[in-house]
């Protein structure tokens, strides 16, 4: 008898009914994995690995980002990226907007979804964005405003919710209040970043009850992971429990941030939808398709996946 495993599936058996019935999974590879890269991966791969993600069910695939090419070389072909993009009804791709010139960019391309990307520590907010806290918000609001005036959807990401390695544990309070910000300036929704990875369980539980005392619902929050700690899957459940539905992941666990040195790889998007599969928490996703297609990439950049799903379907 053919037992789950041998089918590339686990046994789905809900772990109660906290839980949502369904989860989004907000595909971050293409933007948030390849940017990570040490070399330059070219446009017709990307748009390959794009368009096999949207063959795995993927229905919000973050395709890249208009942040300046000397920053982020590795997405210096956003423009030609999103000319040859076959956009697919029923899916969206998001792009990363970092300022009004990144929005002038993004609006000439026909983008219909942008993020932006703020801070909740001052140390980051400098490094990153070469601004102090408060002000991230003076660049951030045109952006925001001329977005949403033009009918486009905008996302905050919100990095250093948990640590920062230069600043230790982070107040979250202080995260709440970036958070807060970003959805009075017209952000639909914020997405909570674990930028280098230390977050534990009991800390993503109090985040997210200190944003509910706050006013903000759950439906307005989604959780980004890293793995540099072995708890990205555990934060995952705990906020499921909070009832957060969606979740940012990178096929095959690409990724990290390439302004913050210690963190590594995101969440594996095959490793999230075992996870949400075995709880009986739709997610729309073809899990061999999806590491077919990780595999697949892996022989493009010449190394292995890191994502510990792909390894046991496919090692």
């Amino acid at each position: 008898m053919t037992n789950a495993h041998e089918l590339g599936l686990p046994e789905r058996v809900p772990a109660g009914d906290d839980l949502p019935a369904e989860v989004t999974v907000w595909e971050v590879g293409p933007r948030d994995g390849l940017q990570n890269e040490s070399s330059v991966v070219p446009v017709e791969v990307k748009l390959e690995f794009i368009d096999r993600l949207a063959d795995a069910g993927l229905t919000t695939i973050e395709a890249t980002s208009f942040v300046h090419p000397k920053w982020v070389p590795q997405l210096a072909d956003a423009e030609p990226l999103l000319a040859g993009l076959t956009r697919r009804a029923g899916v969206r791709y998001p792009v990363l907007v970092p300022n009004e010139r990144g929005l002038d960019r993004a609006l000439a391309a026909g983008v219909e979804h942008i993020a932006i990307f703020a801070s909740a520590t001052e140390t980051f907010a400098n490094r990153n964005l070469n601004r102090t806290l408060d002000e991230q918000f003076a660049m951030f609001e045109p952006v925001v405003s001329r977005a949403v005036a033009e009918g486009l959807d905008v996302r905050g990401y919100v990095s250093m919710c948990f640590g920062d390695p230069w600043e230790g544990v982070v107040d979250r309070a202080a995260v709440v209040a970036v958070g807060r910000r970003l959805l009075d300036l017209g952000c639909s929704q914020l997405s909570l970043g674990d930028t280098i990875g230390v977050a534990t369980a009991g800390q993503v539980g109090a985040l997210l009850d200190d944003f509910a005392a706050a006013g903000t619902p759950t439906s307005a929050l989604a959780v980004h992971f890293h793995d540099t700690y072995g708890q990205a899957l555990t934060n995952t459940l705990a906020a499921l429990r909070h009832g957060v539905s969606t979740v940012d992941s990178s096929a095959g666990g690409l990724g990290g941030c390439p302004f913050a040195g210690s963190a590594t790889g995101n969440l594996a998007t095959e490793d999230l939808v075992w996870l949400l599969e075995g709880l009986g928490v739709r997610t729309g996703v073809d899990l061999d398709r999806l590491a077919d297609t990780s595999v697949w990439l892996a022989g493009e950049l010449g190394r292995p996946s890191p994502s510990r799903v792909v390894a046991a379907l496919r090692g």
